[in-house]
């Protein structure tokens, strides 16, 4: 990796997120993640340090600041979306890792845009992003983590699955909306763990 432009990216990424030492260690985190991910999976690991850099670089802003983003940049925002405009955050993050951070690499971008609802048929740079945000070192609420911890090197589609069965699971329980994006991630490995089975 280019250590000098890391090091740049890394200040630029601290000051983007302000006094919010919580979501910049999260963000660390995720970045390390998607390196050690990436070795396992014979991945750029530079793509894939900046795409765990750059996931959250829109997390702060609040809800009608994301929808405003969008508005102005004519990023596309579903109807679902607009009633929970918190998961525009990783839109608005690529839309930034392009404008504010020079990235012109469009599967880095596309792993900041789905790093929360996954999507069917990711990259396996999305693949990394998307489930290295769920197990960084410093996430510790989620009861199964442990468990996909031990899958994810050596099943990274398992452990994407688990993570949407058990994402869906707490959003019912808790009723709380749930983006069809998500079920269709779910619905897309589900099918592949099941076809294994046969």
């Amino acid at each position: 990796m280019n250590n000098q432009s890391i090091t740049e990216l890394r200040k630029k990424v601290k000051a983007k997120l302000g006094d919010n030492k919580n979501r910049y260690w999260h963000t660390i985190g995720v970045a390390n993640t998607c390196a050690c991910l990436a070795m396992r999976y014979n991945v750029d690991i530079e793509k894939a340090y900046i795409a765990g850099l750059l996931h959250d670089c829109a997390k702060c802003l609040p809800d009608d600041e994301l929808l405003y983003e969008c508005k102005m940049n004519s990023v596309e925002v579903t109807d679902f979306e607009y009633k929970s405009p918190y998961l525009l955050h990783g839109k608005v993050g690529a839309l930034y890792a392009r404008t504010e951070f020079g990235i012109d690499d469009d599967e880095i971008c596309s792993s900041i845009k789905y790093h929360t609802t996954g999507k069917p048929e990711m990259s396996k740079l999305e693949e990394i992003v998307f489930i290295a945000d769920y197990i960084e070192p410093y996430r510790n609420k989620a009861d199964d983590l442990d468990e996909i911890r031990s899958i994810v090197f050596v099943d990274i589609e398992k452990a994407i699955y688990l993570v949407c069965e058990h994402t869906l699971e707490y959003l019912k329980a808790n009723n709380k909306p749930i983006d069809k994006t998500t079920v269709d991630t779910f619905n897309y490995y589900h099918k592949i763990i099941c076809e294994r089975k046969l």
